[in-house]
């Protein structure tokens, strides 16, 4: 891919763009990595809204926050939570566009549109994404006016795909009309690289590994898009010394090797595979939770801070 911009810091990268979606395979501590991004960004004076879209949510955890239930929560300075529900974002979409509280009511209500709204491809995906915009456009509630970027916990790997296509297939399958315009919008808003940006958590384990090389080539040929950067989580820290604490015949110190080489041979695979930054995170001895986060954070800057940003498309 032809360059088109000055290498420069990944993390000045990140701290210029207006979404980061955070996806990858489930289990790889997606929600961990949208956390400590969260922070890292707020250190670096952005007023950061975390969007989450799974109804079980776990980033409040993660920042020490009640639930949002669908409300606004300060997790923090300049740290905004809320969990939102596709089909509720694409309820409120209608109330906004419409006002009038009866004739809202009955649109909602009605057969017509309870199919439209389950059964339209990529509406409720596409929705999400409208509010995304919306709020870094400053539309927003009069608390989220100000936010500079939203940090989206997006859904595992072939779902988060589904999430970014999902504007484009709106707005070819509805060709006129108030949503045409909010997909085509949306679109054009993901396909900007100086404004949204991808980010792939993934684990040095083969089958993470397999399905992260496989989401950056659905992402180059479906969205002509390259990720930000791939971060690598729960990497196990490197086993050192000579002495008897190294003795082979210890099976927890067993583990730890196979362990590592385990992740040291998916490395491996991913710097082969992938030329773009390559960001790596240990594993932590912390619950999880604001020290989690914080560490993490703390990590995270120092990888990016030293990683060039990637190519333009």
């Amino acid at each position: 891919m032809p360059s088109h911009r000055t290498p420069a810091r990944l993390l000045d990268r990140l701290t210029s763009l207006e979404l980061i979606v955070v996806t990858g395979k489930g289990g790889v501590g997606k929600t961990s990595l949208s956390a400590a991004l969260g922070n890292l960004l707020t250190a670096a004076g952005r007023t950061v809204l975390l969007l989450e879209t799974d109804p079980r949510e776990s980033l409040h955890r993660l920042l020490d926050v009640p639930p949002s239930g669908g409300e606004i929560v300060d997790a923090g300075r300049r740290l905004f939570l809320q969990n939102l529900q596709p089909r509720t974002v694409l309820d409120d979409l209608v109330e906004e566009r419409l006002k009038v509280g009866l004739l809202t009511r009955r649109v909602l209500a009605s057969p017509v549109y309870q199919h439209f709204a389950e059964g339209a491809p990529g509406l409720k995906e596409a929705a999400i994404l409208g509010r995304a915009l919306r709020i870094v456009e400053g539309h927003g509630p009069r608390r989220l006016r100000k936010v500079d970027t939203v940090i989206l916990d997006a859904p595992a790997t072939g779902h988060g795909v589904t999430l970014l296509q999902a504007p484009l297939l709106v707005a070819e399958v509805i060709d006129s009309g108030p949503v045409h315009r909010m997909a085509r919008d949306i679109s054009a808003f993901l396909s900007d690289a100086r404004r949204s940006g991808i980010v792939i958590a993934t684990l040095a384990e083969e089958m993470p590994v397999n399905e992260t090389l496989q989401l950056v080539e659905l992402l180059d040929a479906r969205l002509a898009r390259r990720p930000e950067a791939i971060v690598v989580n729960g990497l196990y820290p490197p086993v050192t010394g000579t002495g008897p604490e190294a003795a082979t015949d210890d099976p927890a110190l067993a583990l730890w090797r196979e362990r590592r080489c385990i992740n040291d041979e998916q490395l491996g695979r991913l710097r082969d595979a992938w030329t773009g930054p390559l960001a790596e995170l240990p594993l932590l001895p912390i619950d999880p939770g604001p020290a989690l986060a914080g560490a993490l954070a703390r990590h995270l800057g120092e990888g990016l801070g030293a990683t060039a940003a990637p190519e333009d498309p």
